[in-house]
């Protein structure tokens, strides 16, 4: 018996296949009409209070449905449901992330042809959701002053991969260490294309302006 161990990389396939999958899904997307976007950032970053902030501000323009990505419970699809936009929620089943067949199973789902926008909050974390593509026409993330000015250099792919960031809790400013400036500066040293808004999600400071931003975007894709 041979004492040689065999290596096998498998990332790179699966990843292929996902990224292979995620542009067939985005191609049917945009055939019918529906934006994506997906929506990334840390637990308890305010995703789910951004989505509820900003549908006020979008619900009469656009037909919306939200997909919850969580590994367990369903707490944030009824918070959704809750504030009359439909919402469903997909459990992981331990998978720190949505891939590119997660998402095509929840769309399918909701059909969603019937939106002009759906908003995937994927789970939450700023490593595994950013290496799989899920077929988005927008990926968004949200980064909370709470969390600190240094996740650009900690977390990078991220940032790179993102069209706009929401700079949430922007209130709690005054009560941090967070450095505005030196933020952006390392934001758009990664990524100089991106685009950036400061936002409250529980005041709603700023929030009208990233809304503004999304309606142009998703009439954009939808035309």
């Amino acid at each position: 018996m041979s004492d040689t161990v065999r290596l096998i990389e498998v990332k790179e396939d699966i990843l292929a296949d996902n990224n292979a999958m995620a542009k067939a899904l985005n191609d049917e997307l945009t055939q019918s009409k529906t934006c994506l976007v997906n929506l990334m950032a840390s637990p308890g970053a305010g995703k789910t209070t951004t989505i509820l902030a900003t549908l006020e501000k979008i619900k009469n323009d656009l037909k919306v449905g939200v997909m919850e990505a969580d590994i367990d419970s369903m707490v944030d699809a009824e918070k959704i449901a809750a504030s009359g936009t439909e919402a469903i929620q997909i459990r992981t089943g331990g998978f720190c992330h949505m891939d590119a067949t997660m998402v095509r199973t929840g769309l399918e789902a909701m059909d969603f042809g019937r939106f002009d926008l759906v908003i995937l909050e994927n789970v939450g974390n700023l490593v595994c959701p950013a290496e799989f593509e899920t077929g988005a026409h927008i990926n968004a993330m949200i980064l909370s002053v709470p969390e600190g000015d240094d996740k650009p250099l900690k977390y990078p792919l991220m940032f790179s991969i993102c069209q706009v960031l929401l700079i949430n809790k922007i209130d709690y400013l005054e009560l941090s260490d967070f450095n505005l400036d030196l933020f952006r500066q390392r934001v758009l040293s990664i990524n100089p294309n991106i685009t950036i808004f400061e936002i409250s999600s529980r005041t709603g400071q700023g929030i009208g302006p990233w809304a503004d931003w999304l309606k142009d975007r998703v009439k954009t894709i939808t035309k």
